[in-house]
């Protein structure tokens, strides 16, 4: 099994239709695209920008809980 990396470092995403695949010539018939079109990567990139927002978030409150704490 691959994984496809996807937008930021190390995703890890399995293969599958919502990331794509790297699985070169694995594949079980049918045509395979390999590139995204404008729409896919801006989707994408939306979603990891959701993603980091929430990160920070989490951050910023344990940054938060750790001040209250000292």
């Amino acid at each position: 099994m691959c994984n496809y990396a996807g937008y930021g470092h190390n995703r890890g995403h399995d293969c599958g239709p919502r990331w794509g695949c790297c699985c070169h010539g694995h594949h079980h018939g049918g045509f395979h695209r390999h590139f995204l079109t404008a729409a896919e990567k801006k989707a994408r990139l939306e979603e990891y920008l959701k993603e980091l927002q929430a990160e920070v978030k989490a951050v910023e409150e344990r940054l938060k809980e750790l001040g209250e704490g000292a």
